[in-house]
């Protein structure tokens, strides 16, 4: 790990980040969350993940509540499998098969709430299993991918990127338990062509085939990848088990320490606006000619190099993560690009101070939680992907973190104990509390 040389102060505020979920999770939400009410689930999720990261949960809820929070949690789920983003949709003994399609299970709100049983320590007894795989495989498309919801007369609705790839293959590791290809699981190989399609000439992961790399569509392939039990170290065909992925996964490390930046807000760029473009005709080069009455620049004349950034030793202290190049750092893509470095045993490779500093220090908020940029108020997705990304750097003060899951240890740990989901095979990519440490800080 290398370390920037101030000396490093920043205060890690607990006490006030519990306050603050302890909001989320017992009071209204502010009116700003209103259109989020259909992912209500992935709001629980957070919430009461980043009680559990912190210690809090068990502590500053009782049991009762815990017990309801499950309740509510399997009133989401749908009777064909899966399930909904929040109850709103659940049309009761109102529905048919001409209404269903407007009742679908959801496939990132399934992955929460299993994730969210599974903090809150729930046995997953009442989880429609084959029901919900059954839905898993009819979301898989011809191309290996996968959508989010089931429309009318089945068809696949919803994005085909690798949050539906890194969700999917995350519900099958939870409910199947591993590594067993029988003929209702999903296509596996061709998921794993899908999200090879998407790979950069950089090593990143685009939102599709020939689209820009973004590190969280980079952590989601990361993550599917473990799920599925291809990332290297993995066993030869000849002891059982498949071969890991053909990504050029040293590019892909590379491409994600790039990520670290100490460009804190926008700078000015580059504009094609009119005005830009008739300064530049009017200061023309020697080298531009006219022809026909239209001025030709030459590209070198448009486009010139671009100056070297300068960053004092004193800005040099605060570094976050940004999710593509020439963009300034942003709270969640410390977790988006640390977590899949996590996952890869490389997050060292980052300056651990620099990117502590700048969460505490310029998105750390003062009433608890993270904003996405400095000066930004909290919100629920960056307060917990900032937290998750001190986890991964293991901050004094929060549990460990499973970086695939992105829950604690002490969640994953629970699930895999689960009676009815022990194999006598190894559990695919299976670490434990004391191993975790070594599969975050130590080199591959």
């Amino acid at each position: 790990m290398s370390s920037s040389t101030a000396p490093n102060t920043s205060v890690f505020n607990k006490e006030r980040h519990i306050k603050y979920w302890l909001r989320c999770l017992k009071t209204f939400l502010p009116t700003a969350y209103i259109s989020n009410d259909s992912n209500r689930m992935t709001l629980a999720y957070f919430t009461l993940s980043a009680l559990d990261s912190l210690g809090a949960l068990e502590s500053h809820t009782t049991p009762v509540e815990r017990a309801q929070y499950v309740d509510w949690i399997y009133h989401c789920q749908h009777p064909s499998g899966g399930f909904r983003g929040f109850t709103g949709t659940d049309l009761g003994a109102l529905r048919d098969e001409g209404n269903a399609h407007w009742d679908p299970a959801n496939m990132a709100a399934t992955f929460f709430a299993l994730a969210s049983l599974a903090v809150l320590g729930d046995g997953l007894d009442r989880v429609r299993r084959r029901e919900c795989l059954e839905w898993l495989a009819r979301l898989q498309r011809g191309d290996g991918s996968f959508g989010e919801t089931l429309g009318e007369e089945g068809r696949i609705e919803g994005g085909r990127d690798t949050r539906f790839c890194s969700t999917a293959a995350g519900i099958r590791w939870m409910l199947r338990g591993g590594g067993s290809n029988d003929p209702g699981d999903i296509d596996v190989e061709g998921l794993l062509r899908y999200i090879k399609s998407t790979e950069t000439y950089d090593g990143g992961i685009g939102e599709g085939p020939f689209l820009e790399a973004h590190a969280g569509y980079t952590y989601c392939a990361i993550s599917a990848l473990f799920f599925l039990d291809r990332l290297p170290p993995s066993k030869s065909k000849e002891s059982g088990r498949a071969p890991y992925s053909d990504l050029h996964l040293d590019d892909t490390v590379r491409w994600l320490v790039h990520r670290q930046t100490s460009m804190l807000q926008d700078g000015e760029e580059y504009s094609v606006s009119e005005s830009n473009n008739n300064s530049l005709l009017e200061e023309r080069s020697p080298e531009s000619f006219t022809g026909h009455d239209a001025v030709v620049v030459t590209t070198a004349a448009a486009h010139p190099p671009p100056v070297p950034l300068q960053y004092s030793d004193e800005e040099l202290q605060w570094a976050g993560l940004n999710g593509r190049c020439n963009k300034p750092a942003d709270t969640c893509y410390s977790f988006w690009a640390g977590g899949a470095l996590a996952i890869l045993k490389k997050i060292y490779l980052i300056d651990f101070n620099a990117n502590r500093r700048y969460l505490l220090e310029k998105t750390q908020h003062v009433i608890g939680g993270f904003g996405k940029m400095p000066g930004d108020p909290p919100d629920i997705l960056h307060s917990y992907m900032g937290l998750a990304a001190l986890a991964c750097m293991r901050e004094p003060g929060l549990k460990s973190i499973d970086p695939a899951l992105c829950v604690s240890v002490s969640a994953r740990e629970h699930l895999e104990s689960l009676a009815w989901r022990r194999r006598e095979q190894l559990v695919p990519g299976k670490y434990t509390a004391a191993d975790s440490g070594a599969i975050i800080m130590t080199e591959g």
